[in-house]
């Protein structure tokens, strides 16, 4: 076994173009009059097209697991691209792992869960399930951004504004433009990574706070609680109605639920999420937040319970089938783009 085995054009991992299915909005809509998980799928589509149809409603994108490098980019990036997401709320791997570091030209690729880790290891190959990422490339996503980080003036920055660089760094420099990142920059979409050092981008930011700091000199800090408070902004000043779709759960979901409960700290009233949808795996009987129902979101006063919906299905499997249905109604036809990225840039109180 070689790495050029594992790792070539035939292995490649392809991302779905839910576009390109005219019919599935029927599928799904039938899925409605049977039962279980097709039926909550099914619900969980119409509350989305009525989020995205709202003129009042901004929707925020939360996104966990594993997504880009399963072959999901082109759904994630489509929806922005076409309007129907106004902010996205993501993990760090997600981001920079994965859709920043195919927009510098590398891939992912299929493999399987069944192989021998150690020789992986011995190959430099990282494996993610059941695909594969080449450790040595990663390496060089984590170089390059150090080197963004090593270009900016030295001061306190949230993810928003440091992914809004990788963005500006895909369009000048990237190899490939279909990916999430560089559609939400030039859609002046906001991306918040709560967790932003917890993935390639801590790397990054190591190597170049290490060298600062050796050599005397300011360096580029994370200032994680100005997404917390540009989010929450959004909700009080340009966005009050508001509806979630969440991939996963954990640290985005809360993140984006919480703004509610952070305007109301703010002394500001803001209304609950109106719309809520949540495709998961996870078993909401643990306590943990990536199955807790958005029922229960309802009892720390975040998320109204006239329009939400739990999923409890494979994302792989339900963010296509959901959001190529809603291609095909055309939900997103004339809907038009909030830019709340440039009201965070111009607004004065975000400045504050």
């Amino acid at each position: 076994m070689n790495k050029r085995d594992l790792l070539n054009p035939d292995t490649m991992v392809r991302h779905l173009d839910v576009t390109a299915f005219p019919d599935l909005d029927r599928l799904v809509e039938r899925m409605g009059d049977t039962s279980f998980q097709a039926r909550n799928l099914s619900r969980a589509t119409e509350i989305c097209a009525r989020a995205i149809q709202d003129a009042d409603c901004a929707v925020i994108l939360c996104l966990a697991g594993s997504l880009v490098s399963a072959g999901l980019k082109r759904v994630l990036a489509s929806l922005v691209e076409h309007d129907m997401v106004d902010a996205v709320v993501s993990t760090g791997a997600n981001i920079v792992d994965q859709d920043f570091f195919e927009g510098l030209g590398f891939h992912h690729y299929k493999g399987t869960p069944d192989i021998d880790d150690n020789a992986l290891r011995e190959l430099s190959i990282d494996r993610i399930y059941d695909h594969f990422i080449d450790e040595d490339e990663l390496r060089i996503c984590d170089d390059t951004v150090t080197q963004i980080l090593d270009g900016l003036e030295p001061r306190p920055y949230s993810s928003r504004e440091l992914i809004a660089e990788l963005g500006r760094h895909l369009v000048e420099h990237g190899k490939c433009h279909d990916g999430l990142v560089e559609a939400c920059y030039r859609k002046s979409v906001p991306v918040f990574v709560p967790a932003f050092q917890d993935c390639s981008a801590g790397f990054g930011f190591v190597a170049h706070q290490h060298a600062r700091l050796s050599a005397g000199e300011p360096m580029v800090t994370l200032d994680a609680a100005r997404d917390f408070l540009d989010l929450t902004l959004l909700k009080m000043h340009a966005a009050r109605e508001t509806g979630l779709l969440m991939v996963g759960g954990g640290v985005p979901k809360n993140f984006a639920q919480d703004i509610v409960v952070a305007a109301e700290v703010l002394g500001g009233e803001v209304p609950m999420h109106k719309y809520a949808v949540q495709l998961t795996v996870a078993d909401e009987r643990d306590g943990a937040l990536s199955g807790s129902t958005l029922k229960e979101a309802s009892s720390w006063g975040k998320v109204d319970t006239a329009l939400e919906q739990m999923v409890f299905g494979e994302a792989t499997i339900t963010l296509p089938l959901l959001v190529g249905a809603l291609f095909a109604r055309g939900v997103h036809k004339g809907r038009k783009p909030r830019h709340l990225a440039q009201w965070l840039a111009g607004n004065r109180v975000s400045q504050k």
